[in-house]
């Protein structure tokens, strides 16, 4: 792919360490390349760096000169993308560039997630071993693995990898804010043993699938009221209920940490019902349009003739029972914070579900930034698989970060911020994950921040980055860098 899509934007060596991250693969979990291409690069500039176990980098940037007794400033942000496409798009994320796209003042990718998140803030600490108008005391820029699928990699940390006491977390999405707190997170999952029978004969396979969603992040997203598509196939399954008809497979969602924006059923139909049947789900459909109109407008429930053909299918008690957990589960919010206004205080997502075999999965996610509500509501996800026969298995999830309104790095940012946009910055806590929470354990003391462009969309192919607020955020990196060398100077 040309890089002409990137030309004329400023900054431009921030603009062109993105590009060059985006043609490398970086799933998570399988970050291999992109690992190599840090490597490359660091050689290639001469600037030291070391690993750890898993795969985390840390490189060390000599401070501006006449800056050498300033500080160090980590700078922060996770090498991996959650990796999404819509179904018509053909893209192997393991092997394929993205394909970047100019669309009206915004980046976004043809078809897939961009990787704005975190891509930009990768960038954006690439950018300053170059850049020769940034002024910085000494920097360690920290790149982490597999921050998408469970903040592994800065869970595996060592305590002393890093030697920086301030830390500039580069992952967040909101022009304008800066965040310093977040919401800790625990996975919940759920498997049944297939109950099978022999499909019975007269009858018909079919797909039914919930679709056009427009999906997004379970944390940032939660509170926009979007359908989610396996909470949409359930329902349609449930007006199924007094019909004869038999589930071969359930498949729907792809991440713990995204809104499913698709789900599907294989079912066996009786022929003498698939009129009946085509009628309510159009009626379904109907309803859900309704029901969405302002939030999901796009939502379709579809029941179309297929060809595949199963030897085996669910027992109809088994199919019962696994619908009707899935109607249980909760999903969604559960409590906003009477602390900070408009915040999502607790939430749970209805992440997965996935049929392998002779077992059915189905994962779930829950977030507060509450340590007692996180485990209330996880439990009470449990206490439901534990209701159906589900065997349960819980991650040790990660913790949320406390704000602190008297951070000294918060204190430099907030002057910086007023003195180049001459207004003031908002100060907020995100209803996500951020690796600040669990550094900071590793590394009492740390101060930090988290703040980025205006990214939409993340986590969905719908994902883009706003391009005026990239060069604002980038003007702000570099004037909180040269405040922090400066200020301990003095």
């Amino acid at each position: 792919m040309s890089s002409e899509v990137i030309k004329g934007l400023e900054p431009s060596i921030l603009w062109q360490r993105f590009y060059e991250i985006t043609q490398v693969p970086r799933p998570s979990k399988k970050e291999g390349k992109i690992l190599a291409h840090m490597r490359n690069l660091f050689k290639e500039l001469n600037i030291s760096f070391k690993e750890d176990k898993v795969g985390n980098i840390v490189a060390s940037v000599p401070a501006t000169k006449g800056y050498e007794n300033s500080p160090t400033v980590v700078l922060q942000g996770h090498v991996d993308m959650v990796c999404e496409k819509n179904k018509e798009t053909k893209h192997d994320f393991e092997n394929d560039p993205i394909t970047m796209v100019r669309d009206n003042g915004w980046i976004k990718a043809k078809g897939t997630t961009l990787g704005s998140d975190n891509g930009i803030g990768v960038a954006a600490a690439l950018a300053v071993i170059t850049d020769k108008n940034v002024i910085h005391g000494p920097v360690e820029i920290l790149l982490t693995i597999d921050e998408e699928t469970g903040l592994t990699g800065a869970t595996k940390v060592e305590p002393e990898f890093i030697s920086g006491k301030i830390l500039l977390n580069m992952d967040s999405e909101e022009d304008g804010a800066f965040y310093v707190g977040c919401a800790g997170g625990v996975d919940t999952l759920g498997s049944f043993n297939i109950e099978f029978e022999n499909t019975p004969s007269g009858f018909t396979s079919y797909e039914l699938m919930a679709t056009g969603l427009k999906g997004g992040h379970s944390g940032l997203d939660i509170n926009q009221g979007r359908a989610n598509g396996i909470k949409i196939l359930a329902r349609a399954l449930v007006h199924l209920s007094k019909f004869d008809y038999r589930i071969a497979r359930l498949d729907g969602g792809s991440l713990r940490n995204a809104i499913p924006r698709e789900a599907e059923a294989i079912i066996f139909l009786k022929d003498s019902d698939v009129k009946d049947i085509e009628k309510i789900i159009k009626d379904v459909g109907k309803t859900l349009v309704n029901e969405f109109k302002a939030s999901d407008s796009g939502v379709k429930i579809n029941l179309s003739k297929i060809d595949q053909t199963f030897s085996k299918v669910f027992t109809r008690k088994f199919s019962d029972k696994v619908v009707n957990t899935l109607f249980a589960l909760p999903h969604g919010i559960i409590m906003i914070s009477r602390d900070i206004p408009d915040l999502v205080e607790t939430s749970t997502n209805l992440a997965t579900i996935k049929t392998d075999n002779d077992k059915v999965t189905i994962g779930t996610s829950q977030r507060s930034s509450v340590e007692s509500a996180k485990k209330y509501i996880a439990q009470s996800v449990r206490s439901i698989f534990s209701l159906a026969g589900a065997d349960i298995e819980k991650t040790d999830g990660y913790p949320g970060w406390k704000p602190n309104l008297d951070s000294e790095v918060l204190k430099v940012s907030k002057n910086v911020f007023r003195n180049l946009f001459k207004k003031e910055p908002k100060i907020k806590a995100i209803h996500a994950g951020l690796e600040c929470g669990i550094l900071e354990g590793k590394n009492p003391g740390l101060d930090m921040i988290s703040f980025g462009p205006t990214i939409m969309g993340a986590h969905s192919p719908d994902e883009r980055v706003n391009i005026e607020t990239v060069e604002k955020f980038y003007s702000l990196l570099k004037g909180i860098l040269k405040e922090l060398a400066e200020q301990r100077m003095n």
